[in-house]
């Protein structure tokens, strides 16, 4: 189940390649798809809870096609966005491949307790922290 549930992802990630390729994305597109979102694990500067937030926030597939959604609707139903529904339609996409992206290589979602603890499970060589 575990390679299946991987394969799912890839197939959602060049989706989103495929996707960006379509709408002509600059090179800079892409290098923002492998590392964008990840500016919220600076959220964790502050602490755990807020990193988690921001974190989650911008790792969140729901989050991304709510961006991709407005951009769309924006764009088909003439709501006066302007120059903003070009810029929300890439940013969903790219927020979503990101997230799958992660989830293929085993990054999930984070918990406030810990940032290796996240929805997919432990990461890391160490796995579950031993408790004191």
């Amino acid at each position: 189940m575990k390679t299946l549930l991987k394969l799912e992802e890839l197939a959602q990630l060049l989706v989103c390649t495929v996707t960006l390729w379509m709408h002509e994305m600059p090179w800079w597109g892409y290098l923002l798809l492998l590392l964008g979102p990840d500016v919220g694990m600076a959220g964790y500067v502050v602490g755990p809870r807020t990193g988690a937030f921001t974190y989650n926030l911008l790792h969140h597939k729901g989050m991304a096609l709510a961006v991709a959604g407005i951009g769309i609707g924006g764009a088909y139903l003439g709501v006066p966005l302007g120059a903003l529904t070009t810029i929300l339609l890439p940013a969903g996409v790219i927020l979503y491949g990101h997230a799958c992206l992660d989830r293929l290589f085993g990054f999930g979602l984070k918990y406030t307790d810990a940032f290796a603890h996240t929805h997919l499970g432990w990461i890391g060589r160490e796995g579950r922290p031993v408790e004191q």
